[in-house]
């Protein structure tokens, strides 16, 4: 008989249950094994809790130990005593919305719920289900919901993937987020130097929502760009287009609730994602594991860990509109070139289900197709450098330094350096506020070119197919952004960096047609008509974008990976 735990932490208990009488094992220990003696009749409680396995990033096991008195109101006054002990577990949930997407990854969406609602049953969690019937279902739920009702409410849950997940963050975000936007890209076309970074003069004043066409941003102005495709949708939706948000008309109240305002960055209010999508890359990046009863427990127990979010502004759908900005938030990757046309693409073949990846991914790599693109980032002179531009043979072909230099630090639980994040907060840090620094501490730099694809990492972006992730020293709050930038090159070295994606301690940024900056913000321009960015999984048009980061916007259901 293998060996009995004889303690829990309290803080691994999640749900205590009086169970009346019956019977319950008296057991004895003897010569160095556990001996059943015989049954015995009592009224009974059990304590519900989890096992962690000794292996990191490891599912958590849950497991129960059954008390038993004879006497009843022992029996009560032990079940009550623990359940006050639990009330008063800060942070511990009583009030969620969920959103079950039936149909995410294999269709599984509706059986992981059902498999997962016991445990929030037992710790007496309210949850207000709603199964999602189509694209756009949950964003439309959430925009309708008053600040009162929010403000009742401890969190947002979904079951399925990051496309739903994006989803809620952009139904929560655009009315009550009021960072200023990054810098705009200038409007006109720039002139000479092709392929080399060019210092530019960062004018980062004022840059207020009311303001949207900021000039002088850079000295050299970036191309006029064009735009493309219609917003398709996503991995887990059909079609998903969110409208414009007219941020400068913004109210703090709705209709309904005057008088309560509700804003993220928010600390108490948080999101969680229980995983039964394709990839469930957020997940895996923010437990360390893709299994639903982990994060229904992490739920439930009250984990909390900031994340980073992209704010992404679309500026311009086509070269000749004149429509207001659209703005759009990603948690985990907004991607260009390669990764919006595998998104693309794969909306096409929707009936072979997660195989269409692999499909799409195929016939977009064959095709080998590169966009001209003008990119500009910040070069934040208090970042981690990441790129050295000392001779011409880097200054031709920029490239990461390499990932074994001790400098690195792996995203982890308890991370030194996203849980500076909180301290931020408290202390109203400059980097929650206003994410672009002071004109002395940073400088934009320019790279423009033809590249297969152009992706910003939020977090390490880890999944089961590329288990360390686009970056694997991303940090899930540490407010900066991992733009990678693959220029255009010969198809089978375009291979051997996807290949090395695929390896756990691989070095997809080492080659020489791999540019790696850490950025708090970028812009993007590009003149290509059919040309689409994928965010979280989902499908976006744009031709003219700027990105930043937003440090510690949101608060999940989360205690970050076991390294």
């Amino acid at each position: 008989m293998p060996s009995l735990e004889s303690e829990i932490k309290f803080a691994e208990v999640y749900a205590v249950e009086f169970i009346g009488w019956g019977f319950i094992h008296d057991v004895v220990w003897d010569a160095g094994l556990f001996h059943s003696i015989n049954n015995s009749e009592m009224y009974r409680f059990v304590v519900h809790g989890l096992r962690r396995k000794k292996t990191c990033n490891s599912p958590w096991v849950l497991c129960a130990y059954t008390f038993g008195h004879r006497d009843l109101q022992t029996c009560q006054t032990w079940v009550e005593r623990l359940h006050n002990c639990i009330k008063k577990e800060v942070g511990r949930p009583k009030n969620l919305l969920i959103f079950v997407h039936p149909l995410c990854g294999k269709g599984n969406g509706l059986k992981i719920w059902e498999t997962v609602t016991p445990l929030f049953a037992r710790a007496k969690v309210k949850t207000t289900v709603n199964v999602t019937t189509r694209a756009g279902h949950a964003y439309d739920l959430i925009k309708t919901l008053t600040n009162e009702e929010l403000c009742s409410l401890d969190g947002i849950v979904t079951v399925g993937g990051d496309g739903l997940f994006n989803e809620v963050l952009n139904g929560l975000l655009p009315l009550r987020h009021n960072f200023p936007y990054p810098p705009a890209p200038p409007e006109h076309n720039s002139a000479g130097n092709n392929d080399e970074h060019r210092q530019c003069r960062n004018s980062c004043s004022s840059n207020g929502r009311d303001s949207i066409n900021i000039s002088g941003i850079l000295s050299e102005h970036l191309p006029k760009s064009d735009d493309h495709e219609p917003l398709l949708s996503t991995s887990e939706s059909s079609r998903l287009d969110f409208p414009v948000v007219k941020i400068e008309h913004r109210s703090e109240d709705t209709d309904k609730g005057k008088g309560i305002s509700f804003s993220f960055p928010n600390d108490w209010f948080r999101l969680g994602i229980i995983p039964a999508g394709s990839t469930d890359a957020i997940v895996i990046s923010t437990t360390g594991v893709r299994d639903p009863v982990t994060s229904a427990l992490h739920i439930i127990l009250g984990k909390k860990v900031s994340l980073d979010i992209a704010q992404v502004v679309r500026w311009k759908t086509s070269p000749s509109s004149m429509d207001l900005p659209s703005v759009r938030y990603a948690a985990s990757f907004a991607g260009y070139g390669f990764y919006g046309d595998v998104i693309k693409e794969s909306e096409k073949y929707r009936w072979m289900g997660p195989k269409r990846y692999d499909y799409a991914g195929t016939k977009v790599f064959l095709e080998h197709r590169s966009y001209e693109a003008e990119i500009a980032y910040l070069e934040d002179k208090t970042a981690d450098p990441v790129t050295t531009t000392n001779n011409s043979e880097i200054r031709k072909w920029p490239s990461l330094v390499s990932r074994k230099n001790s400098n690195k630090v792996i995203c982890r639980m308890n991370c030194d350096i996203c849980q500076g994040t909180a301290k931020s907060k408290e202390l109203a840090d400059t980097s929650i506020t206003n994410p672009i620094p002071d004109t002395q501490d940073a400088s934009w730099l320019r790279s423009k070119g033809h590249f297969l694809s152009v992706g910003a990492a939020v977090i390490s972006c880890r999944n089961e197919r590329a288990p360390d992730g686009l970056v694997a020293d991303a940090h899930l709050a540490d407010g900066f952004l991992h733009l990678i930038l693959i220029k255009d090159c010969p198809r089978p070295l375009y291979l051997w960096h996807l290949t090395q994606l695929t390896r756990k301690g691989g070095d997809p940024l080492k080659y020489k047609f791999v540019e790696h900056h850490k950025t708090r913000a970028f812009t993007f321009v590009s003149n290509h008509d059919k040309s689409a960015w994928n965010l979280d999984g989902e499908l976006f048009q744009a031709c003219q974008v700027s990105v930043q980061a937003c440090r510690g916007l949101v608060n999940l259901f989360a205690s970050g990976p076991e390294v």
